[in-house]
């Protein structure tokens, strides 16, 4: 494939004739700002269940002026398929990809992205932060629906004081070309993403902000990490970027404000998985970390605001999962996902505003291995979850035991069979892991 600029803007010009959509005119919805921490404990945010250290106060804001989800789920413990899975509204499986390393062969081009259906409607879309779904440029953000782009490419974490051009993964890019830039990544991510919402102040616009925050390199200025006195200091320097976080997402909140926008914008808050074992993030009464499907794993904060839509102070305990942001920011924009594909995502509105007259969801699966493996994978029905983490089969009654300790296979057969019976149907509908090209 051709990567000249001219070939790359009409593959993108093309791709966006493809794309089956029916939509109103972008002036009537209202506009999206969905932010996504990395790595983020359940209990490192203070409107949930936490240890006396932690102090969220902006994303405390957001709860209180909407909705906390008490079962809110990323859709792989693991950050890049979550990303994958939120872009396309499906079950990242359905196209192979399952792990974090599958981001080097890029998010596939077969499939419509959330930023392409908005842009058609005459959303301006921007993205800002970790992209992690591919480092060739068929599969950088501007050829997959976004106007502007800064931030890095992936694997994993970056650094967040050397912002200096390296590599084409590693370094720092504003839209096609990277930059030397200096300062603290968090920081500059912040900066661009209210930039660009005060830039279409007078259109509707789409601000995706995956912050790399709290992810590895545990990296903070040192005036932050003197803040807290754990007995770890890890812990104080994963507290320090959590806080410098925080101050971002309040500084977005205080721009749509200050704008006249904050009525009619929806904004949505998740983490892309559980908090690391290795970075002493803190999932409170959750089994496990990142890297795996017990809850501490998968079980992350979640948070909707859209002071048009949903009361505030609202709590809702019906599960959902990040795949689900993209029916929920169609619907609040009035667009109308495609037809010829088979979607996963479900709008939560309903769910918070009592409309609801059936479970969002029948099922909600993982599997972060491949199609036919017999491990890292889960399926959670109603209160119930099965899953086999390394292998062998574990079923948990999550309302009376959300810490996944009593392990009820052998006196709940009928409900095993239920389940593994779902799981294995859903497993039909999912591919193969996808390589890396070589």
């Amino acid at each position: 494939m051709l990567n000249t600029p001219i070939a790359l803007e009409m593959n993108r010009l093309f791709t966006a004739l493809l794309i089956p959509v029916i939509a109103i005119a972008a002036t009537e919805g209202a506009n999206v700002v969905l932010i996504v921490s990395d790595d983020q404990g359940y209990a490192d945010i203070s409107c949930y269940p936490h240890p006396d250290e932690v102090s969220t106060p902006s994303l405390d804001r957001l709860a209180a002026e909407g909705v906390r989800m008490t079962n809110g789920y990323a859709s792989c413990p693991v950050c890049a398929p979550t990303r994958a899975g939120l872009l396309t509204g499906r079950y990242q499986q359905r196209f192979g990809f399952y792990t974090a390393a599958d981001s080097r062969s890029g998010l596939p081009r077969s499939e419509t992205t959330l930023a392409e259906l908005l842009r058609s409607a005459g959303y301006s879309t921007g993205v800002f932060g970790k992209w992690h779904l591919g480092y060739e440029p068929p599969y950088r953000p501007l050829e997959r629906g976004f106007d502007t782009f800064y931030g890095f490419l992936g694997h994993g974490g970056h650094d967040y004081f050397k912002l200096s051009i390296t590599d084409a993964v590693k370094s720092i890019y504003r839209d096609r070309d990277p930059l030397n830039d200096s300062g603290y990544l968090t920081r500059n991510i912040t900066r661009e993403a209210i930039a660009f919402i005060e830039a279409n102040r007078d259109r509707r616009f789409f601000a995706y902000v995956p912050y790399n925050a709290v992810h590895n390199p545990l990296q903070a200025p040192e005036d932050y990490i003197g803040r807290f006195s754990n007995a770890d200091p890890k812990r104080n320097t994963y507290l320090a970027m959590l806080a410098i976080m925080d101050e971002g997402v309040g500084a977005i909140l205080d721009t749509l404000a200050r704008l006249g926008l904050e009525e009619n914008t929806l904004v949505i808050f998740f983490s892309d998985n559980g908090g690391a074992r290795g970075t002493s993030a803190v999932n409170g009464a959750l089994r496990d970390y990142k890297h795996s499907v017990y809850e501490g794993g998968i079980r992350v904060p979640f948070l909707l605001r859209w002071p048009a839509r949903i009361p505030p102070e609202t709590v809702s305990d019906e599960p959902v999962i990040s795949i689900d942001a993209f029916a929920t920011i169609l619907a609040a924009s009035g667009v109308e996902p495609p037809a010829n594909r088979a979607l996963d995502s479900r709008d939560i509105l309903p769910a918070v505003t009592g409309a609801l007259e059936r479970p969002l969801h029948e099922a909600l699966y993982w599997n972060w291995i491949d199609k036919d493996s017999d491990k890292g994978w889960a399926v959670r029905k109603g209160r119930w979850k099965l899953l086999a983490d390394k292998g062998g089969l574990e079923l948990y009654d999550l309302e009376s035991d959300i810490a996944e300790t009593r392990n009820l296979t052998s006196s709940e057969p009928a409900i095993v069979a239920e389940l593994l019976g779902a799981y294995r149907e859903w497993q039909e509908g999912i591919a193969p892991r996808i390589r890396r090209r070589r």
